[in-house]
This record gives structure tokens, C-alpha cells and sequence, in this order.
């Protein structure tokens, strides 16, 4: 198991500081599906999930309360009828939460090629936006 150091993202990632305590309490969790997490904007970030396997209708993503939960359910598994001489391709069902900032929203996911990315934005209210202030 690799322990991994986690420190540079605070100064980059803004949005997600919680997420990345999330991720360092968490990481002894597993790795599966392995996963990145991409800074596109000041304000806007793309979770991307390795779902190799899974159709559109086995993935489920829900958010409740700030926790971002991505599940991958297979339908019909054949894994036990199979006679594999080797497997090295994972077919089990997976959760993985993420702890998300206030203010994030997900705009967006979408499945290619395997992987799921999830489309998310910091969208601050209007009261916390700065505002200038007219001298009179």
C-alpha cells in the first residue's frame, strides 16, 4: 500500500480542501476504480473514474450534503459462470464518496471510453462575491 503526499494540492486545488482531507484520511480505503482529480479553471474541476465494464445504466451519481457518491452496480454479472485461467480485469461493484467543498456543483458527468468524468464548478452566491464600494 502507498502512502501519498497530498501537501501540493492545498495551494492548487481551491475548492477541495476538504476533499483532500478527505483523501488522506481515506486513502487507505483501497484504489478501486482508480481516479484524477483536474483543477480546468479557477472555479471549475473534473473528477475522472476508471469504469471499465460498466454501462451508463450500472453507474449511479448522487450528492447529498455536500458528499458526492459515484457507485457502479453490475447488472447482470457473469463473473461466476467464467472459467478464468487469469483475471486481471476487476468486474466488482464499487462506491467511492467525495467530500466536496461548499458551493461546488456538478454541471455536467459524462461516460467515454471507460472512464467517467464528472463535470463539477464552484458557483458562489452573489453575497459572497466581492463588491466595490462607491467613494462619495
Amino acid at each position: 500500500m502507498h502512502n501519498f503526499d497530498f501537501s501540493p494540492l492545498y495551494g492548487s486545488v481551491i475548492g477541495f480542501d476538504r476533499l483532500v482531507n478527505f483523501l488522506e484520511i481515506g486513502q487507505n480505503n483501497g484504489n478501486y476504480p482508480p481516479y484524477n482529480v483536474e483543477l480546468v479553471s479557477e472555479h471549475k474541476y473534473c473528477i475522472s473514474i476508471v469504469v471499465a465494464g460498466f454501462t451508463n445504466s450500472e453507474l449511479d451519481i448522487t450528492m447529498h450534503d455536500n458528499m458526492l457518491v459515484v457507485k457502479g452496480i453490475h447488472i447482470d454479472s457473469h463473473q461466476n459462470s467464467k472459467n478464468y485461467l487469469y483475471q486481471g480485469i476487476t468486474e466488482h461493484n464499487f462506491e467511492r464518496k467525495f467530500q466536496l467543498s461548499e458551493h461546488i456543483q456538478i454541471t455536467g458527468a459524462n461516460l467515454e471510453y471507460g472512464i467517467l468524468y464528472i463535470h463539477l464548478e464552484r458557483i458562489l452566491p452573489d453575497t459572497l462575491k466581492p463588491r466595490r464600494i462607491e467613494i462619495k
